[in-house]
């Protein structure tokens, strides 16, 4: 883990943040987001993020986690989009990012 709960504490609201458009985070959302070019996925960091938490192998997450701050990661797992991550991986990565007990899933909100 990179951070501690002082890190967590202390950590800035990470909203404007990007991930790098490298060789190996290309390669990363190729496999992951399949559907769409790379280039647009990594755009959106907080949904591409949601992908990683739910299906990156561990050798992802190593190159995600060194390019991204644990602040930024927690930013992404607390506003991730509903319907993409799991209840096992949620519960992971608020294990994994010292975000305590992991709240319920995100859901949609349709309008009435």
């Amino acid at each position: 883990m990179n951070g501690s709960n002082s890190d967590l504490l202390a950590s800035p609201v990470c909203e404007d943040f990007s991930i790098p458009l490298t060789e190996a985070t290309q390669r990363i959302a190729k496999r992951l987001v399949w559907f769409e070019p790379a280039e647009l996925a990594l755009k959106e960091p907080v949904r591409f993020l949601a992908y990683a938490f739910a299906h990156a192998r561990d050798c992802d997450m190593h190159v995600l986690r060194a390019v991204l701050s644990d602040a930024q990661l927690r930013f992404a797992l607390k506003n991730a989009p509903p319907g993409i991550i799991d209840a096992k991986s949620w519960a992971y990565w608020h294990l994994m990012l010292d975000m305590g007990d992991a709240p319920s899933l995100p859901t949609r909100h349709l309008p009435a």
